[in-house]
């Protein structure tokens, strides 16, 4: 087998109907688009949505809410999570860097430490934001906390 003689498998391709080449070809006269009406105009396109009359979906559908623009995204990881990264990685320092090694968070994220779970290590967190009972609760093993 060569180039030469490459060919596409067998009943993978068809030959194009070819419109509007005379009666003889069997699709002469109205090319197929049928006798008179706005489909067999040339340069006729349908609205985008429309559903021939009837209400269009994107009108029928209610509106609710709204995005607000200025949101804020944290990734929220809880305190049992850091615990469990302290003791097999064996830190004292939990930073985003450490997050985003240990695949918890990726490097783009806005980190938020919440209170879930128990610690029993005393830790040094730096994070974008914390939670009332996550920081009470690094802050009562004599840990710090740290607003990066």
């Amino acid at each position: 087998m060569n180039l030469s003689n490459l060919q596409p498998a067998e009943g993978s391709t068809k030959t194009c109907k070819r419109i509007g080449r005379g009666q003889g070809s069997g699709r002469g006269g109205t090319s197929t688009r049928g006798h008179k009406g706005q489909k067999s105009r040339s340069g006729y396109s349908r609205k985008i949505g429309f559903e021939g009359g009837q209400m269009p979906l994107q009108r029928v559908v209610p509106k609710m809410g709204f995005k607000n623009i200025n949101r804020v995204e944290y990734k929220a990881i809880n305190l049992d999570v850091l615990e469990n990264l302290a003791t097999k990685k064996n830190l004292t320092v939990i930073d985003k860097e450490s997050l985003v090694n240990a695949g918890i968070a990726s490097k783009n994220d806005k980190i938020k430490i919440l209170g879930g779970g128990t610690l029993t290590k005393k830790l040094e967190v730096k994070a974008n934001a914390f939670s009332k009972s996550a920081k009470e609760a690094i802050e009562k093993l004599e840990g710090t906390t740290e607003i990066a």
